[in-house]
């Protein structure tokens, strides 16, 4: 960051005219005048014209091709001329029409268009040379299609040609045999072209250059426009026998001109109360930095790939040797600083579902599970889904199989979707696709009525978010318009004062400490002072409490969250005991209770953002009773539902158990802060 320090802006010095020279005292009215009438050109300001009209001239480099011998009805020489050239004049008045701010525009010229050449000289029977010279000249309408392709003052254009006959004459000349030199010369013959075409169509392309001839101070302005263009001889045939054509290079100049519209100037419309909005933000500490203790629920259902019975890959499986070191507490992690690592944490404690239940029901031998496979091709297919997760605990954890039952079924007992549903089917489809892991007895997975969950749960810890940055903020809205350039002052209660910028950029971030120095905080008088684009200078003022940045202090949290059944906001009966009986009690004195309620990917925006608030209505409702039964309602909540909104989701949406757990609702329990 550059800071400079600036003397007091609009300071003058006095001068006496005593101290003046003579020769300053006679040139000084000049300067005076000149400086005014500098000052009145740059009062008004005025944008390019759209509109231009002028005169263009140039030369016209005249190719005969083709060939020609009968001139008129009433004279045919004795030679047939094939190649010529010549040069003629183009003269035509114009009007131009080119929005400054666009690549296209449209030209229009009509006017005198001359064609005059001379033909190669060819020998004759008498080996006399034989010259004819062509005088041929139309009135031209040349309507063309202008193009800038840089938004610049080079363009193109381009477009048809209609010429109509003028002038048709031409002049023969016999010459003299070189062999007899004192033969008498023959007389000139002239006359008119027969078998002219009166109206001949072709076409043009060319591209010129403007050079403007006057500033945007004033309203109407000239323009200097070389140019050159080529029109081919099709078409351009000037009579309707023989071969004879013309092409042409033309070379010119136009001058144009036309009146541009006011343009005012940002001084002449600024008014420094309402243009310029000027504030500063000095954010005082967080004195607080949150963290938590994450608890959540383990699901327990084994999500099967379309069209296979085979455990997915991405489950995790052991080896037979690798069961006696397997635990729980293996698969905690590092402790993340925000809530962006969840789905990768918890999605790895899921995944080891079916393990952690072979370790559970290896350290209790009495207990049983039902494993109830759904397929959407069957019962059948279901059951060979449950009889994999069998057979992987059978063998890897040597449970005994009669402590294992399994079943098939169509759809599971609460499947994903309503009856008669058209829309997002695959992924439905995706979500009953499973095996449920159903169990009577609590330390395996507690049996729910409308579905067995569990709030048998796997421990590991999760930071919030950083504080928001300590940096003091500036912001200038509206001086990229209004400024050339801008800068701060900042003044103490002692009338120190320091300076900041310049700065061409509408906001400015300055950390705390190069305003404080060493001083822990402190109140200023924060001045912005701006110059516009016609040197007027402009300030503002406003006064901020700046303090130093200091390291938070660490508030201690649990996190609790539960999940929710597919389309539904009341919570299951299990959950709402463990809302009761474990969640509650934990809230301290005073304490605060962030709750927040997600969705998955299914469904509508905005449904599925009420369902999320809903659904953290339903949990707040919950606690909030269990509290008041016990005669508290000292604790204070906080309440947001995201709906599917992925920048707050805790999880991914790829995979249907990824979807499952994010229809939760996510419960932080933190002190008063204090």
């Amino acid at each position: 960051m550059k800071i400079i320090t600036n003397n007091k802006m609009g300071s003058r010095k006095t001068w006496s005219l005593n101290n003046l020279p003579v020769k300053t005292l006679i040139l000084l009215p000049l300067v005076l005048l000149n400086f005014q009438t500098s000052l009145q050109a740059q009062e008004l300001q005025y944008s390019k014209p759209s509109w231009r009209f002028g005169l263009a001239g140039g030369a016209n480099y005249n190719i005969y091709g083709g060939s020609t011998n009968k001139l008129s009805n009433d004279f045919t020489p004795p030679a047939t001329f094939h190649d010529g050239k010549g040069f003629g004049l183009f003269i035509a008045p114009l009007v131009e029409f080119h929005p400054e701010d666009s690549r296209w525009g449209f030209m229009f010229q009509a006017g005198y268009d001359n064609r005059k050449g001379k033909f190669d000289q060819v020998p004759t029977a008498c080996d006399c040379p034989a010259d004819l010279s062509t005088n041929i000249s139309y009135i031209t309408v040349e309507p063309s299609l202008r193009f800038a392709p840089f938004k610049s003052n080079f363009y193109m254009f381009g477009g048809p040609r209609l010429a109509f006959i003028k002038d048709q004459s031409y002049t023969y000349q016999l010459g003299v045999n070189p062999a007899f030199p004192n033969q008498a010369v023959s007389p000139e013959v002239k006359g008119d072209f027969s078998d002219v075409n009166k109206t001949v169509i072709s076409m043009q392309i060319g591209a010129g250059f403007d050079i403007p001839l006057s500033s945007q101070n004033q309203k109407t302005q000239f323009t200097l426009s070389p140019f050159v263009s080529f029109h081919p001889y099709f078409g351009q045939n000037p009579r309707s026998v023989e071969t004879m054509n013309i092409s042409t290079v033309r070379a010119g100049v136009a001058l144009k001109f036309g009146q541009g519209s006011l343009i005012e100037k940002p001084e002449d419309v600024l008014s420094p109360d309402t243009e310029v909005q000027f504030s500063v933000n000095a954010p005082s500490n967080d004195p607080t930095k949150r963290r938590v203790r994450e608890v959540f629920p383990l699901r327990n259902y084994v999500y099967f790939n379309t069209g296979s019975t085979e455990i997915p890959n991405r489950y995790k499986t052991l080896k037979k040797e690798e069961v006696s070191t397997f635990s729980e507490s293996q698969l905690e992690m590092v402790t993340p600083i925000n809530q962006s690592g969840r789905s990768e944490r918890q999605m790895n404690v899921y995944y080891n579902v079916i393990n952690i239940l072979g370790d559970r029901m290896t350290k209790n031998p009495s207990t049983t599970i039902v494993l109830v496979g759904s397929s959407e091709k069957g019962s059948e297919d279901g059951k060979k889904m449950a009889e994999s997760v069998k057979l992987y605990l059978v063998n890897t954890f040597e449970i005994n199989p009669s402590r294992i039952n399994t079943k098939g079924q169509l759809k599971p007992t609460i499947p994903s979707g309503k009856a008669g549903g058209t829309l997002e089917l695959d992924l439905l489809n995706e979500g009953n696709r499973r095996v449920s892991i159903e169990s009577s007895s609590p330390i395996l997975l507690a049996e729910f009525q409308s579905g067995p969950d569990t709030y048998n749960s796997s421990e590991t810890v999760a930071l919030k978010e950083a504080p928001l940055s300590s940096y003091v903020v500036v912001d200038a809205k509206g001086a990229n318009e209004a400024f050339t350039v801008w800068s701060i002052q900042v003044m103490d209660e002692n009338g120190k004062t320091q300076s900041f910028g310049p700065y061409t950029q509408e906001s400015v971030s300055l950390p705390s400490q190069s305003i404080l120095g060493n001083r822990p905080e402190g109140d200023y008088t924060i001045t912005m002072i701006g110059q516009s684009k016609s040197g007027k200078v402009i300030s503002k003022e406003t006064k901020a409490h700046v303090v130093a940045w200091k390291p938070a202090k660490i508030e201690d949290g649990l996190r609790y969250s539960v999940i929710f059944e597919f389309n539904e906001s009341k919570a299951i009966s299990i959950y709402e005991k463990y809302l009761t009986d474990v969640v509650a009690p934990k809230i301290p004195k005073d304490g605060t209770v962030i709750i927040h309620g997600h969705a998955d990917i299914i469904g509508n925006d905005d449904y599925n953002l009420k369902l999320s608030q809903s659904r953290a209505d339903e949990v707040k409702n919950i606690i909030k009773n269990a509290l008041a039964k016990t005669g508290r309602n000292d604790v204070k909540f906080e309440i947001s539902g995201y709906g599917e909104d992925l920048n707050f989701s805790p999880f991914k949406n790829k995979f249907p158990e990824e979807r499952s757990y994010n229809r939760t609702v996510i419960i932080d329990i933190f002190n008063s802060g204090k």
